[in-house]
């Protein structure tokens, strides 16, 4: 099985790592076979196993702007998974995509910061995308925080949605421990 991405070309040098390390930890662990083309921006990726869908994943990660260390959580547990929203599919025109994205990152990046420390997912703003990586539930409050700050919501509501969502997630977590 094969499967070709295409892939922003300054991130390949981050695919292929310092001496190739990155990409031999992304066959190390994705038990997959890597062709890189750094001069058309594409990978191939190469395995007989269902793992090539991780490793798709986490180049994908990568490529979204995502360090390895963050995107190989993908390989560490079946239940983190990948999630790209793009953001010009919401627009129409470059000024309102970059006030939207501008509102996502937040002044000095704390609304990105505290998407991510009150779900306990990674968030990347790259290109006209925002990733996510994390578990189902943490995809989903982010992806709605996302909506509602692209609709207009003050931070302080997607602050508060946040935090309600945070109490939930804690909440139903001491049920399953009980």
């Amino acid at each position: 099985m094969i499967e070709y991405l295409k892939v922003p070309k300054d991130r390949i040098g981050v695919i292929i790592g310092t001496h190739g390390s990155t990409k031999a930890q992304i066959e190390e662990k994705g038990e997959v076979m890597l062709d890189i083309d750094s001069v058309e921006g594409t990978v191939s990726i190469e395995s007989d196993s269902l793992s090539i869908l991780n490793a798709t994943e986490v180049i994908n990660a990568i490529a979204r702007g995502f360090s390895p260390e963050k995107a190989f959580r993908i390989f560490e547990d079946e239940q983190i998974t990948l999630d790209i929203i793009d953001l010009s599919k919401v627009t129409d025109t470059p000024k309102e995509l970059k006030r939207i994205m501008g509102r996502i990152i937040g002044k000095e990046g704390r609304t990105r910061e505290a998407l991510e420390n009150l779900t306990g997912a990674n968030v990347s703003i790259y290109g006209k995308t925002v990733s996510t990586i994390g578990y189902v539930d943490q995809i989903q409050t982010v992806r709605k925080a996302i909506e509602m700050l692209a609709e207009g919501s003050k931070h302080a509501a997607v602050y508060s949605f946040l935090e309600r969502k945070r109490q939930e997630l804690k909440r139903s977590q001491m049920d399953y421990l009980e």
